[in-house]
């Protein structure tokens, strides 16, 4: 590991400051960040210690609640109104890692994760675009069972790791960001990219910015919403393929529906126009099973990986009929 430089800032202003050093990296919980500097895949020269700053609460804001990005994951997701007025997402946080990751790994954090790939993550693969741009993609010839089957580029496959991510996309939050030029607000859907001809940028940060808080609207009818994960193991794995739904309906029929993807994409997966051929129908299966096919129009399985296709849409489908189910 690098050996690198250590600053706690007192407030965000201070952090923004202290990050625009060279190569500098805001560290939160860490549990991602550490990682790929044991790796030598991060390879910072200075840390940003945010832990200290007054960014871990959970708040009611504009008819729907305001999260601190320092609010850890296990809190977040036992939270009494996450739990009552949103569940899709504590349902999604509690899928994720372990108990005792998820008592460090932060909301921030956690949005900011790096893509779960075999290459990116084993630096003796010199083939790696989202590493060293311009080298290849070491998975598309290689093992790419976990890989994209939607929005991935021949420059990279490689899937975004966050559940919370899902659920948030479903959801529809706005992250609230501060940087040097002051705050922006970005919507979940243009946070993430999709790899394209820069697959090194995960996120539309600007340098130097940094979360400050991740926004829920309003939205009552989230309380219809559920999360399904499938994965190789029952724990402590990442999704092969992950669903966020939320459903509103009246008088049997549903008014609207959100629908986000994990696992299949480089970035959390919706298609809005697949959602609104479900406006006006009744729940059922065949309705669902048309949802899906929209979702995973154009998918380009890899190898190892055209499974996914008839996963996610069983997986689609299974995730509106318990979302309908609810009372």
């Amino acid at each position: 590991m690098r050996q690198f430089t250590y600053t706690r800032p007192a407030n965000v202003d201070q952090a923004v400051t202290s990050v625009a050093q060279p190569e500098s990296k805001f560290i939160g919980g860490g549990t991602n960040l550490i990682d790929l500097m044991k790796m030598g895949v991060e390879r910072p020269a200075q840390l940003v210690d945010i832990t200290r700053l007054p960014l871990n609460t959970i708040e009611e804001h504009a008819g729907g609640l305001r999260i601190g990005a320092l609010v850890r994951n296990s809190d977040l997701a036992a939270h009494p109104l996450i739990r009552d007025r949103y569940p899709v997402l504590s349902q999604s946080l509690l899928s994720g890692a372990t108990g005792q990751l998820r008592n460090l790994a932060t909301t921030g954090g956690n949005l900011m994760q790096r893509t779960r790939c075999y290459y990116f993550y084993d630096p003796s693969y010199r083939e790696c675009n989202k590493r060293n741009p311009g080298t290849g993609c070491a998975a598309i010839p290689g093992i790419n069972r976990i890989h994209a089957i939607l929005g991935a580029s021949p420059q990279c496959i490689a899937t975004h790791p966050s559940d919370m991510s899902v659920a948030l996309a479903a959801l529809e939050a706005v992250i609230q960001v501060q940087g040097p030029k002051g705050t922006r607000a970005i919507p979940i859907a243009e946070f993430h990219r999709l790899p394209g001809n820069k697959p090194e940028l995960d996120t539309n940060l600007q340098p130097g910015e940094l979360i400050i808080a991740v926004d829920l609207p309003s939205m009552p009818f989230a309380r219809r919403s559920t999360y399904i994960k499938v994965r190789d193991r029952s724990s402590y794995a990442f999704a092969l393929v992950s669903v966020a739904c939320v459903l509103d309906l009246d008088a049997g029929k549903i008014r609207e529906a959100r629908i986000a993807l994990g696992g299949v994409a480089h970035k959390p997966w919706r298609v809005p126009a697949a959602e609104q051929t479900l406006s006006g129908r009744q729940p059922d299966a065949a309705v669902f099973r048309l949802a899906a096919d929209a979702l995973l129009k154009g998918a380009q399985p890899q190898t190892h990986n055209t499974f996914k296709i008839e996963l996610a849409r069983r997986s689609i489908i299974r995730a509106l009929t318990n979302a309908a189910a609810l009372a």
